[in-house]
């Protein structure tokens, strides 16, 4: 609820890496690791806002954010064939109005 992230590994309470405030302090309502490549993942805060990580590239700050202006994102998912070295990966957002918009990735967050 405050824009702050955490990897757990299973076996221990304490977290391997957190970022405090990721979001600028606005709740993170989705959470989604990339399905061709693992070290992406996205975030959506409730102001409409993706943020886009890849550990590889940086690990202190997401490389990427979108902001969706035209209607609040309520939810987020993520597709693509992982036994696939296409690459291919969309996102998936659900907007208030109950309209579905389909976005290809970036071959660079997308490439496994």
């Amino acid at each position: 609820s405050d824009g702050s992230i955490r990897i757990h590994q299973m076996t221990s309470e304490y977290p391997l890496m957190q970022w405090n405030d990721s979001t600028k302090g606005q709740p993170i309502i989705a959470l989604q690791w990339a399905l061709t490549r693992p070290a992406v993942f996205f975030a959506l805060d409730a102001s409409s806002n993706i943020y886009i990580w890849d550990l590889l590239e940086n690990d202190l700050l997401p490389v990427a954010k979108q902001t969706i202006p035209s209607e609040k994102v309520v939810t987020m998912t993520l597709l693509g064939e992982p036994e696939k070295a296409n690459g291919l990966l969309a996102i998936v957002l659900a907007k208030e109005s109950g309209q579905i918009d389909i976005q290809c990735v970036k071959k660079k967050w997308a490439l496994p």
